[in-house]
Parts: structure tokens; C-alpha cells; sequence
């Protein structure tokens, strides 16, 4: 009886070892529930569409040491953070300059750009540095703390790292600020 009871328990945990890890998908991108960055384990907070019109953009994924569900509890979360995103389309980098300057402007009072004037510079010189994505890309916004924000474009890191937890806020802040860059992102983003 005790012979049948470990071999049940083996055989459940066999079956356990070979479920596979849990997954997200939208359009078509499937993204695990959970990463690792600066060995920490994140979770997928959430997973939204940007889309202009009707042209379908890219898919991003938020993950984060813990969930949450608004902008300030995402910001004052201690540890790293990650956003992904999966490009749908070909962009250029003038057009994610473009896109990501305004995003910051828009969500950054005057005080707050003044700070962010010089890094916002070196988003830009990285944002060049990765020169154009296509469908299929993912990239990757990585905060370290201690260390700062790494761009990442299919895995392989591009630019200079940018210091600052503030520089990191005001680029999750174009997607889940007051004045996201699209509505229906941010809610995806926060889980809602």
C-alpha cells in the first residue's frame, strides 16, 4: 500500500514537472505569465494592443516584481520592471523617437522634463542605435535599480543604459499615464 501511495505521489509529480509554464497571448504573441530580470522573477501584470486606426501596431507586456493595478502603485513598486513590446509592423526610428518623446511630454509637467531633458536625449541616440524594427521584433524596456533603464531588441542589448527610477517612470507613464499613448493599451497593461 505504501509502494502505491509513493508512486502515486511520483507519477502527480511527473505530471506537474511537465505542465508547461502558463501563458498570455494576444494577436497572435504569446507571452509567458512570468520573466526573469536581475534574478528576480516578474510577473505579466497585463498585456495590451496599440493600435492607430485600424492598423495594429504592436502588442506590449508589463511585468513586474508583484501585481498591481494603478499607475502609482506600478510606480512606487520597488525592484525591477519590464516592458515588452511585439512589433506587429515595420516602424522606423524617427517614429518611435516621435512616439516616445510626445508620450513623455505628455506626461511630465515642466519641472519634470527639465530633469529628464538630458536621458530623454539618450533614449533618442538608442532608439537609433536599434534603427528599424520589423514584424516579429520584440523589445525589451528593462529597469535595474541601482543600474537603470537597457533597451533590448530580440534579445540583444542596444545603446547605453539610462540612470534614473524617474527616467523609467516617465516611459511607463506614456503607456500607463494620465495621458496614455492609447486607452485600451493602458487598461491591457494594468489587467483590467
Amino acid at each position: 500500500m505504501r509502494i502505491d501511495s509513493y508512486a502515486a505521489a511520483f507519477a502527480a509529480s511527473v505530471a506537474l514537472a511537465a505542465t508547461p509554464i502558463a501563458a498570455a497571448t494576444l494577436e497572435g504573441q504569446r507571452f509567458e505569465d512570468n520573466a526573469r530580470l536581475a534574478t528576480q522573477d516578474l510577473a505579466l501584470n497585463g498585456l495590451g494592443l496599440r493600435s492607430i486606426l485600424f492598423i495594429k501596431v504592436y502588442v506590449a507586456g508589463l511585468y513586474l516584481p508583484e501585481k498591481k493595478a494603478t499607475l502609482d502603485a506600478i510606480l512606487n513598486l520597488q525592484g525591477p520592471k519590464r516592458l515588452q513590446l511585439r512589433m506587429l509592423r515595420k516602424a522606423d526610428p524617427d517614429d518611435f523617437i516621435e512616439a516616445l518623446v510626445e508620450g513623455i511630454e505628455d506626461n511630465s509637467s515642466k519641472a519634470e522634463l527639465a530633469q529628464l531633458n538630458v536621458r530623454v536625449r539618450q533614449l533618442e541616440q538608442n532608439i537609433i542605435a536599434i534603427g528599424s524594427v520589423v514584424a516579429g521584433d520584440s523589445i525589451n524596456f528593462d529597469f535595474v535599480p541601482g543600474i537603470g533603464t537597457s533597451i533590448s531588441i530580440n534579445s540583444v542589448r542596444k545603446g547605453t543604459v539610462i540612470g534614473g527610477a524617474d527616467f523609467y517612470n516617465a516611459v511607463l507613464k506614456i503607456f500607463i499615464g494620465q495621458h496614455p499613448v492609447d486607452d485600451r493599451l493602458k487598461a491591457g497593461l494594468l489587467g483590467r
